[in-house]
């Protein structure tokens, strides 16, 4: 299994933001949830039309796109 398997853009769906493949669901929407804490089988109960794979596709997907970028932290907590 690739991320591309499940992952697509069209300029017709959602602007061109990357989506599982045959849905609506933006990776970046999906990634929210679970920073938001829903577990994968809330997910999964929620929209039926996901796989445990896509889901996986999603995460491979934001990890190949993150990879070689640079983060820079702000130390929030310096007087």
């Amino acid at each position: 299994m690739t991320w591309q398997d499940f992952i697509t853009t069209d300029t017709s769906v959602l602007a061109g933001k990357p989506v599982v493949r045959g849905t609506r669901l933006a990776a970046d929407f999906l990634l929210g949830l679970f920073a938001a804490g829903w577990t994968q089988e809330q997910v999964l109960s929620s929209y039926p039309q996901l796989t445990p794979e896509a889901l996986r596709a999603v995460f491979a997907y934001a990890a190949e796109v993150t990879h070689d970028e640079a983060i820079h932290l702000v130390n929030r907590g310096a007087a």
